[in-house]
């Protein structure tokens, strides 16, 4: 998701480099969620099917955001709203409803001539009526394809002998010409659909139920989504027009993204799902007021919320059978020391059981899976080398806690955790360090300075430059350096933002070398705020226009040189698996474009260009003879070879072959894994395709393999460590020659 800033009040204290995870826009709901911090509010959800019209705060936000955007001056990128602009919106708007264009047909975006001319004007004046008419006629036809795919189910059309195919990938396809046309390719679409669980061994009626449940579960998502949702959606089209990380947040999401940057939240600490009519528990939060009481278990179904506890004036217990996860969470998250009641069905136990009511009191929660983790890589002695202990510090974001951060001293910060691993390393004998900082999309500017600090003395980060190109240098000014010792940093394509801010940092300074893959290219700054009129001068819990995260800057390495587009380049390269023309900031049709500023001053500590050569034959040689890493090159050859179908032929024969073909693969490395005396891959007997949805498997056991994930072995990761310890051998031998 995405968001921004504006000139209605008080600033985020810190401007946020946030993520840039590519945006799904459409209106399927998420199917999980954190419970997360705010006052607890009873109340029935929204009616389901109630007419969608403009309500006054969504017009207000409208005009607020056109403020914003198009009046104030104060984006990074000027945003004329214009017919041009209207244009580009309305094709965003589509791409958020039908993003494979398999529910709209060229018949019904003729009933709305003009609109793409149209759109400027509706937002300039909050009349918001145009974003809901498309809405009402994307919502029918959707609903009417849902019903079409069922109807589907009881026809005799599955069998899968010839050589006709199915196009899963209609991104740049024509929208089909009419309703007739989409039949066609839905039922291909539903023939995929059983071709892929009669793969995974089901058998017909099985698979009969297994769909008709899906598609009926996709109406009922439809009719889950309310008015808040579709304008989100439609301003945030607008939003997204400007560059691809300007965003409009509604309330509640707004609130979620506060969660995230922050790594805590008031509640009951358990991330909850959405499976069929029911909200269900999918993971306990280390520490969280659901894992001290012992009481609830992944998969276990809470059926009725209520506020308080018994037997004091509580509110009654709330059926929320059937609500939205949303609408679940508002109920059981709460301010700490705050009771909630839940009435629970034991995961094993069938919905129509008696459930037990738990009581839990409300209280602050730390995130733990999204905070910094730590491990210690062994690496043996070779020939002429001493063995290395390499600390690997996982950074999945660079969080801050900014409300607690102005209360307290004791606050939730990445540099912090980091700090405070590091001390760890130091007393357990760590030779080098490694900074794994794959697949982080970025978070705080202000921990991505403090981040670098701790690896360089005093000096520049950074250089950000603003809309009216002056240009801010972000300085460590903490004296010393906590590690200075060898430090390697590991990034991926997802590496984004922050986290380029600070390899950069790294490489600029020679302080460390840059391993992995090129990253993302997010080389601009948002900031995040409220959206109220200029005029209201104080800021309540309950914002009812929603929130902006708005690029207000660029950012720019001390060498001068910005990230945007072309991202940091790796000193060694590693494999991967990611397509750069379909996923990085390069991929995004209206991304600022690489630019370059003088450089800020700064000391550079030698570097690492006279062992560069070195340490790329010497990695060629051992991924020669790793059977993990040439496993790892052949599933990429694969990659590429695969990458650039949009299709499949429906042929079961054929995809049965290449089941079997990958299967035998599977179970021969996985074997050989045992034979050479290597760490096994504890999902290996669980990446067969199962053919079915993420809501439609059993929660307790993909919670359980979610927490294997971090077991699965990881040759990137283990030739990072190898390459550092290389290099602190390397320079051992080049002082000992001196």
């Amino acid at each position: 998701m995405k968001i921004k800033t504006a000139v209605f009040g008080a600033l985020v204290a810190v401007p946020v480099a946030l993520w840039a995870a590519p945006k799904a826009m459409d209106f399927w709901l998420a199917q999980t969620q954190t419970d997360q911090s705010a006052a607890a509010t009873a109340g029935k959800p929204t009616r389901r099917n109630a007419p969608m019209k403009t309500t006054k705060d969504q017009a207000n936000a409208s005009r607020l955001l056109y403020n914003v955007l198009s009046e104030s001056g104060d984006p990074y990128k000027s945003v004329p709203l214009d017919d041009a602009r209207s244009r580009d919106i309305y094709k965003r708007y589509l791409e958020a409803l039908d993003f494979n264009k398999i529910y709209l047909s060229a018949d019904d975006l003729a009933k709305f001539p003009n609109l793409d001319t149209q759109l400027d004007d509706a937002i300039r004046s909050g009349n918001l009526q145009p974003a809901f008419d498309l809405y009402g006629v994307f919502k029918q036809r959707a609903i009417q394809r849902t019903q079409y795919a069922r109807d589907l189910l009881k026809q005799d059309i599955f069998t899968f002998t010839g050589q006709d195919t199915f196009v899963f990938d209609r991104e740049k396809a024509a929208w089909a010409p009419n309703q007739q046309a989409l039949d066609q390719l839905w039922r291909q679409l539903v023939r995929y659909d059983w071709m892929r669980l009669e793969l995974a061994g089901r058998k017909p009626d099985e698979i009969r139920k297994t769909l008709d449940k899906r598609y009926t579960n996709l109406g009922k998502t439809l009719n889950d989504t309310n008015g808040d949702d579709v304008v989100q959606s439609f301003l945030n089209s607008y939003a997204n027009s400007v560059d691809p990380h300007t965003d409009y947040l509604n309330p509640r999401s707004a609130q979620a993204f506060n969660t995230q940057i922050s790594q805590t939240l008031e509640g009951i600490g358990a991330v909850l799902q959405k499976q069929d009519d029911v909200v269900a528990i999918r993971e306990i939060v280390a520490g969280g007021p659901v894992s001290k009481s012992g009481m609830l278990k992944p998969g276990d179904r809470i059926v009725a919320v209520g506020q308080g506890a018994a037997g004091t004036a509580a509110l009654p217990m709330e059926d929320v059978v059937g609500w939205r996860i949303d609408d679940v969470v508002q109920l059981i998250r709460g301010k700490k020391g705050t009771t909630v009641r839940l009435s629970v069905i034991p995961a094993e136990a069938s919905l129509d059981s008696q459930p037990k009511l738990v009581t839990l009191v409300r209280d602050k929660v730390k995130l733990e899976d999204g905070v910094a983790k730590s491990d210690i890589i062994e690496i043996p002695a070779a020939k002429g080398q001493a063995p290395q202990k390499v600390g690997v510090i996982k950074l999945p974001g660079f969080y801050q806690d900014f409300s607690a951060r102005g209360r307290s001293q004791d606050y939730v910060s990445a540099s912090r955790d980091v700090a405070r691993l590091i001390t760890e390393f130091k007393s357990k004998g760590v030779t080098g360090v490694v900074m794994d900082l794959r697949d982080n999309g970025g978070g705080s500017l202000d921990e991505a300075i403090k981040l670098t600090g701790l690896f360089i003395d005093q000096g520049p980060v950074v250089q950000v430059r603003d809309s009216a190109n002056n240009v801010d240098v972000g300085v460590d000014r903490q004296p010393g350096a906590l590690w200075t010792g060898p430090l390697a940093v590991l990034i991926n394509r997802s590496s984004a933002s922050a986290s380029e801010i600070f390899a950069a940092a790294i490489q600029d300074y020679g302080r460390g070398l840059i391993v992995g893959d090129i990253s993302f290219g997010k080389g601009t700054v948002q900031n995040m705020q409220p959206l109220f009129p200029s005029f209201l001068n104080t800021q309540s819990d309950e914002d009812p226009y929603g929130s902006i995260k708005m690029t207000i800057a660029e950012f720019f390495r001390i060498s001068g040189s910005s990230t945007q587009n072309k991202g940091v380049t790796p000193d060694l390269f590693l494999p991967t698996l990611v397509d750069h023309t379909k996923f990085g900031e390069s991929s995004y049709d209206n991304a600022l474009p690489w630019s370059k500023i003088p450089e800020a001053p700064h000391a550079t500590l030698g570097g690492f260009s006279d062992i560069l050569p070195a340490l790329q034959s010497k990695h060629e040689a051992r991924i020669r003879a790793d059977r993990e890493f040439q496993w790892l090159l052949q599933d990429v050859a694969y990659f590429k070879s695969e990458r650039s179908k949009n299709s499949v032929v429906l042929n079961i024969a054929e995809r049965r072959a290449e089941r079997d073909r990958l299967e035998a693969q599977r179970k021969a490395r996985q074997a050989e894994r045992k034979k050479l005396g290597l760490p096994l891959d504890p999902l290996s007997d669980d990446s067969k395709d199962d053919g079915l949805s993420v809501n439609e498997r059993n929660i307790a056991t993909e919670a359980a393999k979610d927490k294997l994930l971090d077991q699965r072995p990881d040759p990137l990761l283990r030739e990072t460590a190898q390459i550092l310890g290389d290099a602190i051998n390397l320079r051992a031998k080049r002082v000992a020659s001196k």
